[in-house]
């Protein structure tokens, strides 16, 4: 039986994409070579906001509390760094889409850590020095972030945007099943994602 293809619509500026990203992992191990996942750009933060100061974005990163009252949450810290405020979510976005010319593995570890950085450690991930710190604490070759200067990652990158909101997305994480209709939108239990496989792979 061909594995069910799940495509997911995440941006490294959620929280609640972070808390998604550790549910479906969950998933990827429970279901193995059943599901496949795809993980394309959803762009909360298209372009740069000027108007954005340190201290607002302090001010909002409380309410990550509640993302990390979730019980099988990862680890979120309330920005307490200088960095930042973070500028707009292409960035990330691109950084991981070089990564994943390097390998599906690259990729996985490349999203991984961008989210602890931010989330965790209150890294901004938009800033390119912070790309490159992270590129190369992962140990991927140098020349192969350049990819980040391709015009064609970031058309693709805004063209899986539009994808989601051709399929009537508003919010993230949202994941739908590669050849129907509908999504699953939020980081749902982990028990609402095994049901609803369970009920597709049935």
């Amino acid at each position: 039986m061909e594995p069910i293809r799940l495509i997911v619509y995440s941006d490294y500026l959620c929280p609640w994409c972070y808390l998604g990203t550790v549910r479906l992992r969950q998933i990827g191990e429970e279901f193995s070579e059943r599901v496949q996942f795809d993980w394309r750009s959803f762009l909360l933060r298209p372009q740069p906001d000027p108007r954005r100061t340190l201290e607002k974005f302090r001010a909002y990163t409380q309410s990550w509390q509640r993302v990390a009252a979730e019980p099988d949450a990862p680890v979120f810290r309330v920005w307490q760094s200088a960095a930042g405020p973070p500028s707009h979510s292409i960035p990330p976005h691109l950084a991981a889409k070089a990564a994943a010319a390097v390998g599906p593995h690259a990729f996985q570890r490349m999203h991984d850590r961008l989210m602890q950085a931010y989330f965790a450690e209150n890294r901004d991930i938009t800033d390119a020095q912070t790309l490159v710190a992270l590129w190369r604490e992962l140990g991927l070759p140098g020349d192969a972030l350049d990819r980040v200067e391709d015009p064609a990652l970031l058309r693709e990158t805004i063209a899986q945007h539009n994808e989601a909101l051709e399929h009537g997305i508003d919010g993230v994480p949202a994941v739908r099943v590669e050849g129907r209709e509908g999504a699953v939108i939020g980081a749902q239990a982990v028990e609402t994602f095994r049901h609803w496989i369970n009920r597709i792979l049935a």
